[in-house]
């Protein structure tokens, strides 16, 4: 990105003319082809959240998680309504329309509406979700809502440095990684170093085009194969993303790339 300088001559960051905060996420429902991101609410989703979370036998999906995991309908019952009040983080119930069943969770956190940086995080998605397109469209649907609806910079992925899975699925998603801060926290009794990843409005119109074409009902096979892999969409867009600052860079322009 072209240098800025200040009056002194020293070298400042990319002026943001007009900027203002942008408004914090509502809880309103996110719908898409084949799941529907609702509030969480215990009354409506915590029995078939918790039905589905069981067919996780040995409780692998806790292993990462800050809770969990829950033995007793109850617990999980009495976690679901606390954290169901919770304006930060903002849980949402991950719903398949096939069945109107409750089958993942996921919420936004760590808001910051005056930069313009939201997370998204405490995913936990049931074997009824994994490795079908409802994880994939539930994320896409969360991102569209922060970039095109809210307006936001930034959007972050963080997990447990040691959580093999989420650091593919962040980048397949098409998250940047960032870095590795170190002891950055604890949960369950032991130590977590996290590892940052991060996607931004620039990067977003050419990622958004990547999910819209895989998510096209021709990019899957009349037994629900896909055709095209998600990851390699997301990467050929950064490619072209990056392409389309480097023209702008050589033509002069401050501006940035547009797909």
């Amino acid at each position: 990105m072209p240098e800025h300088l200040n009056p002194l001559g020293q070298p400042i960051g990319l002026p943001l003319p007009g900027w203002t905060a942008r408004p914090r996420p509502p809880g309103t429902a996110m719908t898409g082809v084949h799941c529907r991101l609702e509030p969480l609410d215990a009354a409506r989703h915590a029995e078939a959240l918790f039905e589905a979370n069981g067919r996780d036998r040995d409780g692998r999906n806790w292993t990462y998680l800050a809770v969990g995991p829950f033995g007793e309908f109850a617990a999980y019952r009495d976690w679901v309504a606390s954290v169901a009040k919770s304006q930060d983080p903002l849980f949402f119930a991950i719903v398949a329309r096939a069945g109107e069943r409750a089958v993942g969770v996921a919420s936004y956190l760590r808001i910051d509406p005056a930069i313009g940086s939201i997370e998204v995080g405490n995913i936990n998605y049931s074997p009824l979700a994994q490795r079908t397109p409802i994880a994939s469209e539930a994320m896409f649907l969360m991102m569209r809502r922060v970039f095109d609806e809210l307006g936001y910079r930034r959007y972050e992925w963080k997990c447990d440095s040691l959580n093999a899975p989420s650091r593919r699925a962040a980048l397949r998603y098409g998250f940047r990684y960032e870095g590795l801060f170190r002891q950055a926290t604890i949960y369950k009794g032991r130590n977590r170093d996290t590892i940052w990843f991060a996607m931004l409005d620039r990067e977003w119109p050419y990622l958004k085009r990547a999910y819209e074409r895989w998510l096209a009902p021709d990019n899957f096979t009349p037994d629900g194969q896909q055709k095209m892999a998600l990851g390699e969409l997301t990467i050929a867009a950064l490619v072209d993303c990056d392409r389309g600052a480097a023209a702008i860079l050589e033509a002069g322009s401050p501006g940035a790339a547009t797909p």
